[in-house]
């Protein structure tokens, strides 16, 4: 898990993972330019169309959730730990 937080270019997932995620790289770094065959190899791993839509709306949610926050100024909550710190 810690190897996909650091790069997930470079973490061990398996080939449908790593389309979930350049997916959701493209769709949140290069929205502009996103097309319908950036869906393409998500198919090609057998995600359906509901699958697809669902993941689109999951990535979509975090990016939004996030610009609010940013936006807002709001702080990171204390009582989380920092990915990695033990308990």
């Amino acid at each position: 898990m810690h190897a996909l937080v650091r790069d997930w270019r470079t973490a061990p997932l398996s080939p449908a993972d790593r389309a979930l995620c350049q997916l959701a790289a493209k769709l949140t770094l290069h929205h502009h330019v996103m097309a319908p065959s950036d869906l393409d190899a998500l198919r090609e791993h057998d995600f359906d169309d509901r699958a697809i839509h669902d993941a689109v709306q999951v990535i979509a949610y975090f990016n939004y959730i996030n610009r609010i926050a940013h936006g807002l100024g709001v702080e990171p909550e204390t009582f989380i730990r920092p990915w990695g710190q033990n308990e």
